[in-house]
């Protein structure tokens, strides 16, 4: 039961022993983190209830390299249940619960959908009361801030703990201790509460911080040698300092074999050492402990397992890889061959050599099984986990573990079909498909309380919040005037506040009566931010030459982070900040159109983006993106799709009806054939097709600068010339332009007609309950892990 005396009387103790202030000298930040730290107390209880009922059965793991968690306090009074008591609280001390929200830094813990998807799973989980942990690693600075400066990404440390960090517990005492070749680490564990909602259990995130044995060399600063007093800290510090370190040199290479192995090692011997204290033999291990493997980043942990059990405890080889097979389940999220990971062996050998040789043993079992079921040379060759010089980490993922399994429908059968076909061939039971999902805490009840507010004035009840199905029973109001209006307003609420919110961020204004035309998700060339680029130009051009096309008004919105070491991709930001300095400062196209790339985006801004969003851009190349969970926020906030036939746009339209949605362009078979048989030729479009070549010119002609860095002209040589190891036009930008020129043509028409747009709206909205995460982490305990709800 919430108890309003004992909360204050927290804050204000809470304040003086940590700042030695008073609640009316506080700073912003000061209130936040007493609040934060209060609200602990308040779930510190049921959360160790939680640990102890987890612990006496069989629990589930998922190792992750990312937990893109975004801000936890608005999230945790929502699912906890006390939003609106704790807003009252903090009104009656003159606080303003926004405010404070906002002073709370997003958690630099990760970068993409790899790592959204994570932290919808911890948050699905809990409210589910299932018995799943989280691993990972507390990077110091994320993955960069980014700002932009005259057009280029620029990358600045993101500090994210520089005024502490209220969720996360330090447990010392817990500490374990991973040997590398040439150095021994101190794996700190930090765990940080995950609230359920509509329910007393708190599950786990852990996260490891990498320390050296020792902090500092007393007698190496005595002698002045001050820099290598601290070398060995810094050393062993480095290895958690950042997400996704610069790998385009060896030693970016080895930190980031170093993150790795951390993380799945300091992992491991933390659950072996719980599971030795229920004095259980070994060999049960499975049977109280399944780990998922979130892509190939924790693979390692595979032959770490093995070494540990082998090494450490006693077991021979065939225990220990039976106990391996039993416990590791692997999922993939891609079938890019650069993300799929590899390691060269000298490097790989250098920096674990005891991995290296357990793996050289399990890859010679392979090669053994694969010549047993009589399998051609050529396919033992291509299944090989150590194959010319390298490792392939997916091959001995998929070997080791008892479950593979697609995050999408269509991404699961391209793997059996083409990418994984040897491998679905020798083992089919193994392969599985979990669609991906998305909380409908965070990304309704937090970020849409309006829309929140008016569902359940709806359907009067709050149980859409954790069974998004129940929305379904709204389509009887599809007719209903009243309630399509009231939709559109809340549409419009939103988008006020994005406008808002983008001239404090940005400086830039926006037109809330324009379409919100919104692109948000990693900057990498097979999402196409180019083909969404080289359409705005286009329509430009042709606003240019005809002042009176009859257009609906467009604000075309940006949102991601290129990778350090990614040449192209920080040049399409700058090509796309180029075209927007053109755009937005020409009086003669009397603002109809407007680009805005925002600054930083990351899990808050999002959260004002996709509410306010009429358009959803998912434009990548047919086959190439796994899933996608962007695409179901905006699904969920009452948005249509403009996209392509891929990933989990399949099952959106399946859903909510293609004919409310935007579909264009090749699809995934077509694009296959065209690669087998060699006969795209991206030239002919260029030529040919209207308006094209003007806007692919500007790479190249002098329109647009790009401070002689030679960043357009790769733009434009990736798209027209072949070299060694690329094919001109990879990601078929030129095959699918106009075809996606038409699709904006026909959203710009479908607009215009208000009442069937709202319509469109409603039917995605209502159908979105598939994409649920509760429905997804459900499906993972039951036809994975086989865990059962602990409920506290």
């Amino acid at each position: 039961m919430f108890n309003k005396k004992n909360f204050k009387e927290d804050i204000e103790l809470i304040l003086k022993i940590k700042y030695g202030n008073k609640l009316e000298n506080a700073l912003e930040e000061e209130k936040f983190y007493a609040i934060s730290k209060a609200i602990m107390n308040i779930l510190i209880d049921d959360w160790n209830k939680t640990k102890n009922k987890y612990n006496k059965g069989k629990e589930a793991y998922y190792f992750s390299a990312e937990y893109l968690m975004g801000r936890a306090l608005g999230n945790n009074l929502i699912n906890l249940g006390i939003y609106d008591e704790i807003k009252e609280v903090l009104s009656e001390l003159n606080i303003d619960l926004n405010d404070i929200e906002s002073k709370e830094e997003d958690a630099g813990l990760g970068n993409g959908g790899l790592g959204r998807l994570a932290a919808c799973f911890m948050d699905s989980s809990a409210t589910l009361n299932l018995p799943l942990t989280g691993y990972g690693l507390r990077y110091n600075y994320g993955i960069f801030e980014q700002a932009f400066g005259d057009g280029f990404q620029l990358e600045k440390a993101n500090d994210w703990l520089k005024n502490d960090d209220p969720w996360s517990i330090k447990k010392e005492d817990e500490t374990v201790i991973v040997n590398l070749n040439n150095k021994t680490i101190r794996a700190v564990p930090y765990d940080t509460p995950i609230t359920g909602y509509d329910t007393k259990n708190i599950n786990t995130l852990r996260l490891w911080e990498a320390h050296p044995i020792e902090d500092f060399d007393f007698s190496l600063f005595n002698d002045q040698e001050y820099d290598k007093a601290v070398e060995k800290k810094n050393r062993a510090e480095d290895i958690t300092r950042v997400l996704y370190p610069n790998d385009s040199t060896e030693k970016g290479k080895i930190l980031r074999l170093e993150q790795q192995y951390l993380l799945a090692s300091a992992s491991l011997k933390d659950l072996i050492r719980k599971f030795k204290n229920k004095n259980i033999d070994i060999s049960n291990f499975p049977q109280y402990n399944k780990i998922q493997l979130n892509d190939t980043h924790p693979v390692v942990a595979i032959p770490e397992l093995i070494r540990i059990l082998i090494d450490e405890e006693g077991t021979d080889f065939d225990t220990a890889w039976n106990i391996c097979k039993q416990t590791f389940s692997y999922t993939n999220h891609t079938i890019l061959q650069e993300a799929l990971e590899k390691w060269y062996v000298p490097l790989f050998r250098e920096v674990l050599p005891r991995i290296y040789e357990i793996i050289t043993i399990i890859s010679e079992k392979l090669i053994d099984e694969l010549k047993h079921n009589e399998l051609s040379e050529d396919k033992v060759n291509n299944m090989k986990i150590i194959n010319h010089d390298l490792i392939h980490m997916a091959w001995l993922a998929i070997y080791a573990c008892h479950t593979v399994n697609g995050v999408a429908a269509l991404h699961t059968e391209i793997l059996k079909n083409q990418e994984l076909n040897n491998w679905y061939e020798l083992y089919p039971e193994k392969f599985q498909n979990k669609t991906n999902g998305i909380t409908p805490r965070r990304w309704l009840a937090l970020s849409n309380p309006e829309l929140t507010n008016f569902l359940e004035e709806l359907l009067g009840t709050k149980d859409f919040i954790k069974d998004l199905d129940i929305l379904k029973k709204l389509e009887k109001f599809i007719d209903d005037e009243e309630k399509l209006n009231k939709l559109l307003e809340i549409k419009k609420e939103k988008k006020l506040q994005l406008k808002e919110y983008i001239k404090i961020q940005e400086s830039i204004e926006i037109d809330e009566n324009s379409i919100f035309d919104i692109q948000i998700k990693r900057l990498h060339e097979y999402k196409r931010q180019l083909l969404n680029a080289f359409h705005i130009l286009d329509l430009y051009y042709r606003l240019k030459e005809n002042p009176s096309m009859n257009i609906e008004k467009r604000t075309f919105i940006f949102g991601a982070k290129a990778a350090p070491g990614y040449f192209r991709a920080k040049a399409i930001i700058k090509y796309i900040n180029e075209i927007a300095k053109l755009i937005n400062n020409d009086e003669e196209i009397k603002g109809k159109i407007k680009v805005v790339f925002v600054n930083n985006y990351n899990v808050s801004y999002g959260e004002k983006l996709f509410p306010a969003a009429d358009l959803s851009e998912q434009i990548s190349t047919a086959g190439k993106e796994a899933s996608g969970t962007g695409n179901m926020k905006f699904m969920l906030n009452a948005t249509p799709t403009i996209g392509t036939l891929d990933g989990a746009n399949v099952e959106i339209v399946e859903e909510a009806g293609m004919e409310n949605n935007f579909i264009f362009g090749a699809h995934s078979e077509e694009i296959e054939e065209m690669k087998k048989n060699d006969s795209y030729n991206p030239r002919e479009y260029y030529e040919n097709v209207k308006g094209l070549k003007r806007v692919v010119d500007t790479l190249i002609d002098g329109t647009f600068d790009d401070n002689s860095t030679g960043m357009f002209r790769n733009i434009y040589d990736s798209l027209l010339n072949t070299n060694g190891w690329e094919r001109p036009d990879n990601y078929f930008i030129f095959k699918d332009f106009d075809d996606y020129r038409r699709a904006q043509e026909h959203v710009d028409k479908a607009y215009k007609d208000k009442r069937n747009w709202a319509k469109k709206c409603w039917m995605n909205m209502i159908n979105a309950g598939k994409f649920n995460s509760d429905r997804t982490i459900s499906q993972y305990a039951k036809e994975i892990w086989n865990i059962d709800s602990k409920k506290i």
